[in-house]
């Protein structure tokens, strides 16, 4: 990270559809992203979440750095505004970009490229491939679904219990921006396991 800014990867919605109201906690965090000097790295596109929260960074004089399918530009979905844009040919080489980017990652709401994004991330952070912090920003309530589900894993065995800590969870963008600012790196205590696999 030496030579350059502290960048946060935000994986998001591209959907038009959401209520505005999840609109206004994108820009929010891309502006206290920006606040810190921090550079903003998300997934290059302009509507919806992942268009809100490069706009607040923007905004708030941050830096925008993004990571998107050649496919999606030739689509004019792409934005303009950003200060880098990496194009590639598929899916898995931008969730490498993305991943490879960041030295934090906050989760707002999304559908399944997000579910997918941020799993990784997770199921990367237990294999010890990085101890990153991973932040799911939960204003609304919209990841409740997913951190029961998680509860239920480490409650029935299905996850280590000393995989305990490889997220936080924050309520409003400037609980998440605390969050990775109080952050240490994350290295999992002695596992008991025997597979090594991610579940």
């Amino acid at each position: 990270m030496t030579g350059r800014p502290f960048r946060v990867t935000v994986y998001a919605s591209s959907s038009e559809r959401v209520a505005r109201a999840h609109l206004a906690v994108a820009e929010e965090l891309g502006a206290r992203i920006a606040e810190r000097g921090w550079d903003l790295v998300w997934g290059g596109g302009r509507y919806g979440l992942m268009g809100a929260v490069s706009r607040g960074a923007r905004a708030r004089g941050g830096r925008t750095i993004g990571v998107i399918l050649q496919q999606f530009i030739d689509k004019n979905v792409h934005c303009e505004a950003a200060h880098e844009m990496s194009s590639v040919a598929d899916m898995r080489a931008r969730k490498r970009g993305l991943d490879e980017a960041g030295d934090a990652f906050v989760a707002l709401p999304g559908g399944l490229g997000t579910l997918e994004e941020i799993l990784e991330i997770l199921s990367f952070k237990q294999l010890g491939f990085h101890g990153k912090p991973v932040v799911f920003l939960d204003a609304f309530g919209y990841w409740q679904p997913l951190l029961a589900m998680l509860e239920k894993g480490f409650a029935e065995g299905f996850i280590q219990d000393h995989f305990r800590g490889i997220y936080t969870v924050a309520r409003d963008p400037e609980a998440a921006i605390e969050q990775i600012a109080a952050a240490v790196p994350w290295r999992p205590r002695e596992r008991d396991d025997h597979g090594g696999g991610t579940g």
